[in-house]
């Protein structure tokens, strides 16, 4: 049997850990006991996900070093020094698993530096496969180090074609090296089971008059530019209102924004939802506002529940995944005149067109799954 393990220490809620952990499904689901995915807990990061790896009979190799509740999360400084932290609490041992258990693979996500120091200074019969996605900041330590260790890596996975563009210009990395591999956003069984399931709404939350946007409150996801379009597009259409599901450091913010714009009656900050699929069911339009996204994990659910999505035309993945003219909607990024004018387009659509434009983004969508990811990474694995 092949042994994969998955590298991907983490210390705040990011997009990444739900891939892994779809990643290491559709392994253990689909291919039929040839492969055998495992995930490593580095400081106890994947505790609190051990109840789901568990429901689907994926291992998690403990390192026992459980101090992710002490370790700061919040700030460029603090992070930074936790991935310090992690480093060297993690270097020694992931060098002796490595070479005690001989997996077959090793696919690294997050925290990279680790891992690839490891395969600088040492041999391993283990094949290293390095995930690269967004438009990563090529600092001196960074490029260096992808340079030094390129010819031994096995092969690079991205999950945007705009990203692999990029690396191939860099000319880091042999590009017969670089994959396109899709992100496993989509379990279609789930999301049937979820649909089922109705959250508590506490405000008149109806597909006619609502908006919908997800996302962590950051600066990434730029709902301060939301709010303040939903300004002007409320005056237009009085009718509407916002949902926001989410938490993060900018709740403060955006709160105190809503009230500077008089619209405490027509938005509304409803937190961390487990399952946002009921909420995307009751509503009109989904809207993604962000500043950057790759490939943009909310939009492809949105698409696959059969919605009308708007997007800024943010690198990388809205870019390739909406066709203005096919499935969605594009506004130029931060360009709020933009934003508006598509807005009304889309408002004023004529409803066969909307239906044709929700089909087809649903069917783009459906490359997402989990079953595809399978496919074109058992190939790879083989």
């Amino acid at each position: 049997m092949i042994k994969a393990y998955y590298w991907c220490p983490f210390i705040g809620k990011v997009a990444t850990v739900k891939a892994v952990i779809n990643s290491a499904k559709s392994l253990k689901k689909y291919s039929k006991n040839k492969i055998n995915p495992s995930i490593i807990n580095v400081v106890g990061e994947w505790n609190s996900k051990k109840d789901i790896l568990n429901q689907n009979e994926i291992d998690v190799i403990d390192f026992k070093t459980n101090i992710i509740d002490n370790l700061p999360k919040e700030g460029f400084f603090w992070s930074r020094l936790s991935y310090i932290i992690i480093f060297f609490l993690s270097f020694r041992k992931l060098h002796i698993l490595l070479k005690k258990k001989e997996p077959q693979y090793i696919i690294i996500h997050l925290i990279s530096s680790i891992p690839l120091f490891l395969l600088f200074f040492f041999n391993y019969k283990t094949k290293f496969i390095l995930r690269i996605s967004g438009y990563p900041k090529l600092n001196i330590i960074r490029k260096s180090l992808w340079k030094l260790v390129s010819s031994k890596l096995y092969l690079i996975t991205c999950p945007t074609n705009l990203t692999i563009n990029l690396l191939s210009k860099k000319k880091i990395f042999d590009p017969k090296k670089i994959f396109y591999l899709p992100d496993p956003v989509l379990e279609i069984k789930e999301i049937n089971e979820q649909k089922k399931t109705l959250e508590d709404i506490n405000y008149n939350f109806s597909e006619k008059n609502t908006l919908l946007s997800i996302g962590r409150l950051t600066d990434q996801k730029n709902f301060i530019f939301l709010l303040e379009g939903f300004k002007k597009i409320n005056k237009m259409y009085p009718e509407l209102n916002l949902a926001i599901l989410g938490e993060g450091e900018q709740r403060s913010n955006l709160e105190k924004k809503i009230k500077n714009l008089n619209l405490e009656s027509k938005v509304f900050l409803l937190g961390y939802k487990k399952n946002v699929f009921k909420f995307f069911k009751n509503c009109k339009f989904f809207i993604l506002t962000s500043r950057y996204e790759d490939p943009g994990f909310v939009l492809i659910e949105a698409g696959m529940m059969n919605k009308t999505v708007i997007t800024s035309d943010c690198p990388n993945g809205p870019i390739e995944i909406i066709d203005k003219s096919k499935n969605g909607y594009l506004y130029k990024n931060n360009s709020l005149e933009d934003f508006i004018k598509i807005f009304n387009e889309a408002y004023k659509e004529d409803n066969k067109i909307l239906f044709e434009k929700k089909k087809n983004l649903k069917k783009k969508c459906k490359e997402f799954t989990i079953f595809q990811h399978h496919l074109k990474l058992s190939k790879l694995l083989n």
